[in-house]
Formats: structure tokens, C-alpha cells, sequence
């Protein structure tokens, strides 16, 4: 099962759209205040967390900045390829500082979902009678390359359902990519009732979809169902399902399909930036304003498909693709429940910035253009 998802680690070129100029990089703006003071708070958060960690911790932890590790991560619950600590390990002062570093790195929404999704996990033990498999700690922390002013660095949390990359570079922080899923998404009882996750997600590309006239809608579907007998081979992958972009896909090149921005009216323009927003809102809000306006340029370029049922409770998946953003969301069969066709229950949604934009890449071959790091200062290029 595995071995058709883990690849080898390939040169790092990032997502790309075929119909791109050669070499075409995302133009991020020279980072505010607000930037800096985000990227000083991340670096202090992670600090917190090293100084907490034993030595031996911190040497497992610890990898270089462009460590192939980083590029391993994967959304399963068998703990394949993993690499780092395990917060089962930490004890709960050093666990209370690593959700310290998840809430300076996210918004208080993705902070929020973040954790339910962890807690959901946990339940799943209780579920299935399967504390090998399952739990609300057993997620690896790596870190990689040294947090300190003129550095680049960046940190990773990977485990079943929830895989988050963040970078810190010359004051900028960089979120993708950025995995979230869940099996169930809702609880109804016990400790968590109450407690739904990836809900916006799915209500955003749904009201987009609703929202487009019955030619557009024709025109950004592919596949009418994505339900089990109705789909081809190559869209039925157990762990990716319709996803294109997910673990070991760094590199993937992707075409537009469906329907373009360009193409909708105000209103539905509105509901595109607005479905965007909605994952955007996993980051802290000056990271999202940033991203918001970039996505505003693109917009135009921007394109949205679909399959399955345009229903309430799908099941469906889509795809917005940008210059500067792409996100999949997609409804699963069953893994953990024996349920053979997607529905709306166990969810995984993915955000990368295609143009080399994941882990900072794009931004730290930028950053070491302008600064001499050759003896270990951080000084401009004279």
C-alpha cells in the first residue's frame, strides 16, 4: 500500500502550473512589522520548546535546514517514515510548550482545529480498541536549522490526520504545506460532544459551487460522483483519494481545470476569495492579509473544479488552484469505519503555495541572494 505513495526525495522545484513562465516565483512583499513581530514570536516559541528538551531529545530533533527529512512527511496512521519526538514521549510541561509553538504559529481557528483533530485521534483509541494506532499525542516534532534572527529555520508536526510545516525566513513565516483531516468530524457524544472539525471547509467550496450557473457548473465538474463503483482506478487511491498534492507530491506539475475567475460574476468572485479565506484563516492574521492580496492579484488565473454530488452532505472534492495558492479538499471511504464510499465524516483537506513557496524554499533561496552566510554572519552582499 505504501510503496505507492513514498517516493524518493527529489530536488525540491515545488508545485507548478503547466501553463507558467519558466522559473515563475511568487512575489512576496518585503515583510511589515507586523510580519517581523510574528516571525520573532514563532523563533521564541520554538526556542521554548529546545530549551525544555533533554539533550538527547534535541539531537533527535534537530535536523539542517535542507534535511530531504523535512519533504517525509505523511498523513497516515501507521507511523511510516517518521522521523523527530514523539509528544507521547514529552512530558507535560514540554507538551504544554509545543502547543505553545502550534498556537504563535497559527491562528486561534487553525490553532483550535488543529487540536480537535489531535483530540479526535485520541478518541478513535477508545473507538477502536487500537492505542497502538491511534491517540491524541503520537505526532513527531522536527525541527530544522537553528531559530535565531538572520536565520532560516523551520519546524514540522507530523502524524495521522494533521502535518504542519512552518518556516521562518528574514521575517516572514511561511505555513505550507499545511494538512489537515479527520475520521469522524463530528462527535456527538462523550467528552468531545459537540466537537466538529473541517465544517467552513466544506461549506466554502460548497457555496461556491452552488453559487455558479448550471453551464458552469457543467463546466467545472469532471466527475459527476466520487462515490466508490462510479470512479476510475486512479481516483480511488486509499490514502490520497482525488488528492494530487498530497505527502511525497512536492514536485507535482498541475493543469487548471473547471472553471476560471476570470469567468464568474462579482458575487461569485467574492465566494472564490472567500472559499481561499477559509484556509488561508488557518494562519495568523498578518500572514493571511498577505496571502489575501496575493490571491487577489491571481484571481483572475485562478481556477475551481469539482466531483461528486453538489449536496449538502456531498460526498464531493475540489480543487482552487492559484499562482500562489492551491487547496484540495476531498471526502473518504471509510478507514478507520468500515464505510466503502466517501462521505462527509472523515474529511482530508490539503494548502501548499505552488512556485517553490512551500517550506520558505523560494523565499530562502531569496534571502541567501541578498545575505552572506558564508562564515556564519548574516551581512549583505557587498
Amino acid at each position: 500500500m505504501y510503496e505507492a505513495i513514498i517516493k524518493p526525495v527529489r530536488p525540491f522545484t515545488g508545485i507548478r502550473l503547466t501553463d507558467d513562465e519558466p522559473g515563475a516565483t511568487t512575489e512576496w512583499p518585503p515583510p511589515g512589522p507586523a510580519d517581523e513581530a510574528l516571525a520573532i514570536e514563532v523563533t521564541q516559541a520554538l526556542q521554548a520548546v529546545l530549551d525544555a528538551l533533554s539533550a538527547d531529545q534535541r539531537d533527535r530533533v534537530s535536523f539542517a535546514a535542507d534535511a530531504p527529512e523535512w519533504q517525509t512527511w505523511l498523513n497516515t496512521h501507521p507511523n511510516v517514515v517518521r522521523q523527530g519526538v514523539l509528544l507521547e514521549e514529552l512530558d507535560g510541561g514540554q507538551r504544554d510548550r509545543v502547543l505553545a509553538l502550534m498556537r504563535a504559529s497559527l491562528s486561534e481557528r487553525g490553532y483550535q482545529q488543529a487540536r480537535d483533530i489531535m483530540r479526535i485521534n485520541g478518541l478513535l483509541v477508545e473507538l477502536v480498541r487500537s492505542p497502538e494506532e491511534f491517540g491524541e499525542w503520537p505526532y513527531f516534532l522536527t525541527v530544522f536549522g537553528t531559530p535565531g534572527e538572520g536565520r532560516s529555520w523551520g519546524w514540522q508536526l507530523d502524524g495521522h490526520h494533521l502535518n504542519l510545516n512552518v518556516a521562518v525566513v528574514g521575517g516572514r513565516v511561511v505555513t505550507t504545506p499545511a494538512f489537515m483531516g479527520s475520521e469522524p468530524t463530528s462527535v456527538t457524544s462523550g467528552p468531545l460532544a459537540g466537537t466538529t472539525v473541517l465544517r467552513a471547509e466544506h461549506r466554502a467550496g460548497l457555496e461556491l459551487m452552488q453559487a455558479l450557473s448550471a453551464d458552469q457548473q457543467a463546466t467545472a465538474t469532471s466527475h459527476p460522483s466520487i462515490l466508490t463503483a462510479d470512479l476510475p482506478e486512479e481516483l480511488r487511491h486509499l490514502i490520497n483519494g482525488r488528492t494530487l498534492a498530497g505527502p511525497f507530491a512536492d514536485n507535482v506539475a498541475l493543469d487548471h481545470q473547471g472553471v476560471r475567475g476570470a469567468d464568474l460574476d462579482g458575487a461569485q468572485r467574492d465566494l472564490l476569495r472567500a472559499a481561499i479565506g477559509t484556509y488561508l484563516d488557518w494562519s495568523p492574521a498578518s500572514n493571511a492579509a498577505v496571502r489575501a492580496a496575493l490571491v487577489d492579484e491571481h484571481l483572475d488565473r485562478t481556477s475551481f473544479t469539482w466531483m461528486g454530488a453538489v449536496a449538502d452532505r456531498g460526498p464531493f472534492y475540489y480543487r482552487i488552484l492559484s499562482p500562489v495558492v492551491l487547496v484540495e479538499f476531498d471526502h473518504h471511504a471509510g478507514t478507520v469505519f468500515d464505510v466503502p464510499d466517501p462521505t462527509w465524516q472523515h474529511i482530508h483537506t490539503m494548502v501548499r503555495t505552488p512556485r517553490g513557496g512551500d517550506y520558505g524554499v523560494d523565499l530562502i533561496r531569496r534571502h541567501h541572494q541578498q545575505y552572506d552566510h558564508s562564515d556564519g554572519s548574516h551581512r549583505p552582499w557587498s
